[in-house]
C-alpha cells in the first residue's frame, strides 16, 4: 500500500512530521510519496500525480489558506477541484486544511494543525484496511 501526501511549501506549519506520527502509531507497513507545491490550488493537480504518476492508493492533502476573503474562495476552489479528482480516479482524497484564521496564536494554529493532520493520518490508514 502507498500513501500521497500532498502539501504546501507557503504554510505557516508543516504538517508532514504529524502525519508520519500517525503513520508510525497506526503501524503503517507501506511506503508514503511526497508532493510539494506552493500552495493550495495546486494540490488538485498534486494529488492526481500522486494516483497516475506514483500509484498512490490513498492521498492527503496538506493546506493552510490564508484569512482573507479571496484565501476563502482559493480554498474552496481547491477543494471543488479535489473533490474532482477523487470522482476521477475512483479513490480517497483526505482534505486536511487549516484555515490561518481558526487560531488566535500560533501555539493554538500548531495544535489545530497536528490535531486535525494527525486524525486524518489514522483515518487514511483505516481506510486502506477496508479495501
Amino acid at each position: 500500500m502507498k500513501i500521497g501526501i500532498a502539501d504546501t511549501m507557503f504554510s505557516r506549519v508543516n504538517m508532514f512530521p504529524f502525519v508520519e506520527d500517525g503513520l508510525k502509531d497506526s503501524g503503517f507497513d507501506g511506503s508514503v510519496e511526497r508532493y510539494t507545491v506552493p500552495g493550495v490550488k495546486d494540490l488538485p493537480v498534486a494529488c492526481k500525480r500522486l494516483f497516475l504518476d506514483h500509484n498512490c492508493d490513498i492521498v492527503i492533502a496538506l493546506g493552510m489558506p490564508g484569512p482573507m476573503k479571496v484565501d476563502k474562495t482559493c480554498s474552496h476552489e481547491a477543494s471543488l477541484s479535489i473533490q474532482q479528482v477523487q470522482l476521477e480516479v475512483c479513490k480517497h482524497i483526505l482534505e486536511v486544511f487549516v484555515h490561518m484564521d481558526e487560531a488566535t496564536s500560533g501555539k493554538e494554529l500548531n495544535e489545530i494543525c497536528k490535531n486535525r493532520s494527525y486524525k486524518h493520518t489514522l483515518n487514511s490508514v483505516a481506510l486502506l484496511k477496508v479495501k
